[in-house]
């Protein structure tokens, strides 16, 4: 199961998020060429990656910044474009550009954070904008918890798209990175469930003045915990352009 489309339109140019986007297929492409070497590779995400070890020993915390623009794969690096592209304008809209992009790099840097503190003395590098884009998915259901989310889910061959609320599968998703992370071994590698779980609470901490600057409750009574601006309404077995909202 995983989304593939929202019904939120934004009501600005999201130039950050496709910029980030840029950024990070422009980092992955520098060294592609180094997956035909995993021990170039795994020495490249060693000098790059989030070591948790080292950050502890007051070394690498660069590594915190850079290691949001690396990717361990192609499949990694689309699969995190896919939920920053559907998240991430609608976060820029509400906002503003600037704010957007400094909420992105702290929700990052916060995850990693979360991932070294509870993955101590792991040996093992980390690298992906996983993290960062859990903030954004934070934020996301923060202010928009009942945005419809169009979502793929594919049991063996059986394909179909349902439309649910954001929050359903924002909170599927973020169990599972907590129980992944609960019964996952830091120093085997895999997925980074910690610094996914702890970027989606940062981020909705992040996030709070944001709520708090539209009214805080009042925001989410008026519009009965859907956007604040009419939905976009196509049939849900197509996937369309959608277009941004026009400003009066």
């Amino acid at each position: 199961m995983f989304p593939i489309r929202d019904h939120n339109p934004s009501g600005r140019t999201p130039y950050v998020t496709y910029a980030l986007i840029a950024l990070n297929v422009i980092a992955f492409l520098s060294y592609v060429n180094l997956f035909g070497d995993p021990r170039a590779l795994n020495i490249f995400f060693w000098e790059w990656g989030i070591l948790p070890a080292r950050i502890e020993q007051g070394d690498g915390y660069e590594t915190l910044l850079t290691s949001m623009f690396l990717h361990a794969g192609f499949l990694h690096i689309a699969g995190n474009m896919l939920f920053l592209w559907i998240f991430g304008d609608n976060l820029e809209d509400a906002m503003g550009h600037l704010g957007f992009l400094l909420f992105y790099l702290a929700a990052g840097i916060g995850a990693g954070l979360v991932h070294v503190m509870l993955s101590p003395g792991s040996l093992v590098p980390t690298v992906g904008a996983s993290g960062a884009i859990a903030g954004v998915m934070g934020g996301y259901l923060l202010l928009f918890p009942k945005a419809k989310i169009d979502i793929l889910l594919i049991i063996i061959i059986f394909f179909r798209i349902f439309t649910i609320p954001a929050w359903i599968m924002l909170a599927v998703w973020f169990a599972l990175q907590f129980f992944g992370g609960l019964s996952a071994d830091a120093n085997m590698g895999g997925v980074a469930y910690w610094a996914h779980a702890g970027g989606f609470l940062v981020g909705i901490v992040f996030a709070l003045p944001v709520l708090l600057r539209r009214g805080g409750k009042s925001y989410w009574q008026e519009n009965e915990f859907h956007p604040p601006h009419p939905e976009a309404k196509y049939d849900p077995s197509r996937i369309p352009t959608i277009h941004r909202r026009r400003r009066r």
